[in-house]
């Protein structure tokens, strides 16, 4: 096994912890650094990352993001079971909600910094999270960024915490990904969907740009070189022609070797 460093390999909540469980295995294997869930209302992250923990004993376990509005921080304390402690990271959202969300998310990572041992990631899109991600967090966990713009917000994210005296965040970003063309559909949809949502709009406005070009397309190689050198930790989200779990082991094996 080639350990692939500080590349690690998301996948969606919804495939359950069946298939995440026995992906997860492959993704180990290949060498990748970590596994990320997403949690939405159809796939619980902590669940799947259970799943995930019982068959392997390396990567790290991020679920990210959890959602305050629908998961309180009380009750994403009260799931997390026997979930491996030391491998795990809990990336926090704010969800839906805006008033307070601030303030929502400082108390929630200190409740989960009290009650865990698990590292704690803030998810940000906006500057005033990303502020907030610096002084209170173990990290921050960004999304939809083109590199360029990911290797100036860990700058930023760098001097605001050494202005508060901590260490600098890790910084880690999500980027959708595909490793064929069959999947180019699946890819254009979900980049259409986040760029209906109006917090993405705007984001992707301020940036002067499109969503789709925050994407990774074949041939993956230069691409996935440049966004390791923008981040610490760089997690290719899985974009596949259908849910099905052959199309995600292809995925495993085709980035595992563009990797390599």
């Amino acid at each position: 096994m080639k350990e692939l460093g500080d590349v690690s390999l998301g996948l969606a909540g919804a495939l359950g912890p069946d298939r995440i469980g026995r992906l997860a295995v492959e993704i180990e294997r290949a060498g990748f650094f970590g596994l990320w869930v997403n949690d939405t209302p159809g796939g619980d992250a902590l669940t799947a990352l259970a799943a995930a923990a019982r068959v392997t004993s390396r990567i790290r376990l991020g679920a990210g993001v959890i959602a305050l509005d629908r998961r309180p921080a009380e009750q994403i304390a009260a799931a997390l079971g026997d979930l491996p402690q030391e491998r795990l990271v809990l990336g926090l959202g704010v969800g839906r909600g805006s008033r307070g969300s601030l303030d929502g998310m400082r108390d929630a990572v200190a409740l989960l910094r009290e009650r865990t041992e698990a590292s704690v990631v803030v998810g940000a899109l906006g500057p005033r999270m990303r502020g907030l991600a610096a002084r209170v967090g173990d990290g921050v966990l960004l999304n939809w960024l083109p590199a360029a713009a990911a290797d100036e917000q860990r700058a930023e994210l760098q001097r605001v915490a050494a202005d508060a005296g901590r260490p600098a965040p890790r910084t880690i970003l999500y980027v959708r990904t595909i490793v064929d063309d069959a999947a180019r559909p699946a890819l254009e949809r979900e980049a259409a969907r986040y760029g209906g949502v109006p917090a993405y709009a705007a984001n992707f406005e301020r940036l002067g740009v499109e969503p789709i070009d925050t994407t990774l397309t074949p041939p993956l190689e230069e691409g996935i070189r440049t966004y390791r050198g923008a981040v610490d930790e760089l997690v290719l989200r899985a974009i596949t022609a259908d849910d099905a779990e052959p199309s995600y082991a292809r995925f495993i094996e085709t980035a595992a070797a563009a990797l390599a």
